[in-house]
């Protein structure tokens, strides 16, 4: 009897803890952004990402990134430069959740100005539309993208 009670203890404390993951793991878990991933990891961001934070990434899916043209994702995959600038782009040194994000320039990591947009409910960075927001992660927070956004290079 005692054995049940610690059994059914256990499976309902366990149950009511959630344990969040880091950006590059939740973004892996996701699904959605294996091109996103394929791409930090040959700019070398993953440990970056995977450190304390806090980060705001605008992450493109998939989809997004089979809107740039070939030859603009085979010239970032020959340049490492110029391909962490791209990346680091999509990310901010702060932890923003949709509602609390302004109108006007924001520094990104890579140390250039993206226009933000937050009106209606809806937020952009450049001409980019937050598609899915505030996935939380134990290091920041993730903002879904429908467009890749590039930065002067």
């Amino acid at each position: 009897m005692k054995k049940a009670i610690l059994s059914t203890f256990l499976l309902l404390t366990s149950a009511s803890f959630s344990f969040a993951a880091d950006i590059v793991d939740t973004a892996v878990a996701a699904g959605s952004f294996k091109t996103l991933v394929s791409l930090v990891q040959k700019a070398g961001l993953v440990e970056t990402l995977k450190g304390a934070g806090p980060f705001t990434v605008f992450a493109p899916t998939d989809e997004a990134f089979a809107k740039v043209p070939k030859a603009t994702l085979d010239m970032l995959a020959a340049n490492p430069d110029k391909l962490k600038t791209v990346l680091t782009y999509h990310v901010v040194g702060a932890k923003a959740m949709a509602a609390d994000v302004k109108s006007g320039p924001v520094t990104t990591v890579s140390g250039q100005k993206a226009k933000l947009t937050a009106k209606g409910g809806k937020v952009m960075i450049d001409k980019a539309n937050v598609v899915k927001a505030d996935i939380g992660c134990d290091n920041g927070v993730i903002h879904v993208i429908d467009a890749v956004v590039l930065p002067k290079l």
